[in-house]
């Protein structure tokens, strides 16, 4: 995880365009990932995920931000889905996005990214 004030020093982006691209849906919802902290509540990102996002923003400066938002939209939209569902709600995770996934039981673990990933 990274936090809001590391990613903004690390890639010298302002607060403004940082959510200006979550408005425009460069930036999935989902990634703004509240906390609790010493000073407060403060906003988590995964970091490798939002790194290789922002950038890809940065580093498409022929393109521009609608354009570019229009075909991650796209290609989001056509992404397998993990979907899971508890007593306690329902949670989707985009199958390009998963690190691991495993099951574990009686102290055995069995991963389960590669069959996921192979089969979709």
């Amino acid at each position: 995880m990274i936090s809001k004030k590391d990613l903004l020093a690390k890639y010298g982006i302002s607060y403004g365009a940082l959510y200006r691209w979550k408005r425009m849906g460069l930036i999935p919802e989902d990634w703004f990932l509240k906390k609790a902290a010493v000073t407060g509540q403060e906003t988590f990102f995964p970091r490798v995920l939002i790194c290789e996002r922002v950038e890809l923003i940065l580093g498409k400066k022929d393109v521009s931000l609608e354009e570019l938002a229009a075909e991650l939209n796209g290609k989001e939209r056509a992404e397998a889905v993990l979907s899971l569902s508890t007593v306690y709600g329902e949670k989707q995770f985009k199958v390009s996005e998963l690190l691991q996934v495993k099951v574990i039981c009686g102290g055995k673990e069995k991963d389960l990214t590669t069959i996921i990933k192979e089969e979709f």
